[in-house]
Formats: structure tokens, C-alpha cells, sequence
């Protein structure tokens, strides 16, 4: 693959998005224009379409082992997907206690998709949010947690893994803090409800989500080499969360609109082959493997501090801190190589505001905005991370 001008393209920014599998293209391939029948539709066409559909439903209830196929809600992101776990849940917490005012535990690191949401939820008077912090590592503190439930509690949503800095949260052990907390508060209701986006994690980490207990999990297409525009969102049987959109009263109710046949037929092959992938343990190893040698040969250069945990990170994750340099003509220059890295996560990237997640680690603001991602992907060669290193040295002497 060549950039504009026409040089070899060195891809490490697999967080921000991956290729679609030439698997998933093919599968997806006769329903751009052969089979392209609506799944509302009574005819063959339309059977057809809505047999593809909970087909791909199917192997997504297997990949996060869901009791039934309603557990599966197919949504148009991970953003909409984390957008209906928290407006949802907010609003179905509501309409079961009129007089109580919800309250929402959430981290200082979550995708800008879930941050939002609480925030526009709070400035609007319709919850209470609680913001833990995460240490130098990245990682929650579980007791903060515990300190921080209530009652009130409607929903504790915290990522599985982050998309800067890659650190894994012990989403176990939450969910059994606050289902032990429920017990010894006599607290026999669902909530607070557990949601954990894990639209990073997908590609490396177990997604079972009755071992989590969770009772919403959010995935996404174009993580895991399948196409954008398409994600899911697990709700656990017996979950009351608000609809989301209203309309034809699809996805049980829960999330009205035709469905983009070719793209859920996309996303279902997708976590068919993530699954295989992570499923040897030498695709894991191997990456690891890659991406330390890389990570070793970063922390030589003068200046340049990691962020986050090194152990509990996702295994294709880098992210470091080059502290004292021009951050910007570096960037430039390495897109002017053929390099595409970032600077964080490509949802806010536009809107060039320092990482609030390097700022919430207790980073000052410089090497918030001085901080640079590198993730691999399933086709990485040791080729291109070598080319990338000397490149970067380059630059930087």
C-alpha cells in the first residue's frame, strides 16, 4: 500500500481503524446488490435478508456468550451503541424510581462516546455522575468504586480497555465488587447496571460476557477488521433499558431503522475470525513479542516516557510521552514518510485538545499534548517497525 506520494505506507494506527478482511468483503459482497431485500419485508427477499441478519446475530450471541439472539442490538457505532447503554439506562432507572435522581459511576478515561453522554446528562439535571480517577498506570482503583456506590446507583460503565493508552480494567472484579455490594446492601433489583465498552478489547481479550458480569457490552465493526458503520450492543436478558430509537420497532424495539444487511453480515464474519485469531496463542505471543521490541528500543531514545502500564496493557498498544520536542512537525513529518500513527484517539483528534486522557493519568498539559500512539495490527511486519523506528530516530536527532 503507497501514501500520496506514491512511498510505502507504514500502518500502526490499528486503534483508530483497521482494513475490512478480504473474508469480510466477500461475505458481505451479494448483499450490496444481488440480495438486497429489506428484512421488514414479508417476501422471499425479505426472509432472506432477516435470515442473514440473526444469522450474524447468532455468531455475535456466541462471541460474548448471550443467552438469546434479542440480546444482541445492532446499532450504527460504538458510539450509538455506548450513547443507548448510558441514556438508556439513565432513563430506565428513572422510570422505575420516579423520585430519584440517577446516578451514574463512570472513569476519567472513558471514550469521548460515554463521557459526553454523562455530561450532557448532568448538565441537564437528569443525573449524577461520579468520575473515578485512574492512577499513573491507567488503572481504576476498585476501592474508589466501592466508596462511590449508592442506592442511587443506575449504572456503573467503565471501559474494558482504553483506546489511548491500552490499559485493561479488571472488569471481573468490578462486576463482583458490586454484585457483593448489592447483597450486603439487600439490594435485589439489577441495578446499578454494569456496562463496559469493549470495542478495543474485541480483537484481544476474553468477551464472555456472563464470566465479566456485565450486563451491557459495547463492540464495533471496523476494530476488529470488519466495515464502519456498524456496531452492537449486548443487553443481558431481563435488562430494562429505554429504547433508543423510535420508529419501525426494530432490534425488539430497542433501536428502530432498516438494518444495513451487508454491513451486520460484515460484522458477524468479523467476530468469527477475531475469535479464531485470539484463539491461538501464538497470534497473541507473537504481537506481544513485536510490539515490546519496538516498545524497548523507544524507551532508549532520550526523553521518551511511556505512558500508562506496561503489563496491563492490550498486546499491540504503545503509547509514549516524547517530552521536549516540536510534537507537531514530528507528526507532520512522519504522515510526510508514509507513517500514519496518532496522537490519540482518532474521535478527538480534529478538535486538537491535549489527550484528557494523558490528563487524567496526571500528566501536565505538555506531554498530554506531546504523546504518541502506536498500535499494531494483525498484518504488522517486523519490516515496518524497524523502518518506523529509524524514521522516528531520525527525526528526533
Amino acid at each position: 500500500m503507497k501514501n500520496n506520494q506514491n512511498q510505502k505506507l507504514i500502518y500502526l494506527d490499528y486503534a483508530a481503524s483497521t482494513p475490512v478482511d478480504a473474508e469480510v468483503v466477500s461475505a458481505m459482497a451479494p448483499y450490496w446488490t444481488e440480495e438486497f431485500g429489506n428484512p421488514g419485508s414479508l417476501h422471499f427477499m425479505g426472509q432472506e435478508a432477516r435470515r442473514v441478519v440473526d444469522d450474524a446475530r447468532e455468531k455475535i450471541k456466541k462471541f460474548v456468550n448471550a443467552d438469546s439472539l434479542r440480546n444482541i442490538i445492532f446499532t450504527g457505532s460504538a458510539t450509538e451503541a455506548d450513547n443507548m447503554a448510558v441514556y438508556g439506562a439513565a432513563r430506565g432507572f428513572t422510570n422505575s424510581h420516579r423520585l430519584v435522581m440517577p446516578h451514574i459511576i463512570t472513569t476519567a478515561i472513558e471514550h469521548e462516546a460515554v463521557l459526553e453522554s454523562c455530561r450532557d446528562l448532568e448538565k441537564n439535571g437528569l443525573a449524577r455522575v461520579t468520575y473515578l480517577k485512574a492512577g499513573k498506570d491507567g488503572i481504576v482503583d476498585v476501592a474508589d468504586l466501592e466508596n462511590a456506590l449508592s442506592p442511587e446507583t443506575a449504572l456503573v460503565s467503565i471501559m474494558y480497555a482504553n483506546n489511548e493508552i491500552g490499559a485493561i480494567q479488571p472488569i471481573a472484579e468490578i462486576a463482583e465488587i458490586i454484585h457483593q455490594w448489592k447483597k450486603f446492601s439487600g439490594i435485589v433489583s439489577d441495578w446499578p447496571l454494569i456496562h463496559t465498552d469493549a470495542v478495543q478489547a474485541a480483537g484481544f481479550l476474553n468477551m464472555d460476557a456472563r464470566k465479566l458480569g456485565v450486563d451491557l457490552l459495547t463492540i464495533s465493526g471496523h476494530k476488529i477488521y470488519g466495515p464502519k458503520g456498524v456496531g452492537a450492543l449486548y443487553v443481558r436478558d431481563g435488562i430494562n433499558i429505554y429504547p433508543w430509537l423510535r420508529g419501525g420497532g426494530q432490534e425488539y424495539g430497542m433501536r428502530a431503522g432498516t438494518e444495513p444487511v451487508p454491513l451486520i453480515v460484515g460484522l458477524g464474519r468479523a467476530v468469527e475470525l477475531a475469535e479464531q485469531w485470539k484463539s491461538s496463542a501464538d497470534n497473541i505471543k507473537n504481537m506481544l513479542k513485536s510490539r515490546d521490541h519496538l516498545l524497548d528500543k523507544l524507551l532508549t531514545i532520550p526523553g521518551v516516557a511511556l505512558n500508562g502500564s506496561r503489563e496491563r496493557r492490550l498486546p499491540n498498544n504503545i503509547n509514549v510521552a516524547l517530552t521536549n520536542r516540536d510534537f507537531d512537525t514530528i507528526m507532520i513529518g512522519l504522515s510526510q514518510a508514509g507513517v500514519c500513527v496518532s496522537s490519540g484517539s482518532a474521535c478527538a483528534a480534529r478538535g486538537q485538545k491535549p489527550s484528557h486522557v494523558i490528563l487524567a493519568l496526571g500528566c501536565d498539559e505538555k506531554r498530554a499534548r506531546s504523546s504518541l500512539r502506536v498500535t499494531l495490527g494483525k498484518y504488522t511486519t517486523e519490516k515496518e517497525l524497524d523502518d518506523f523506528y529509524k524514521i522516528l530516530q531520525n527525526m528526533l536527532k
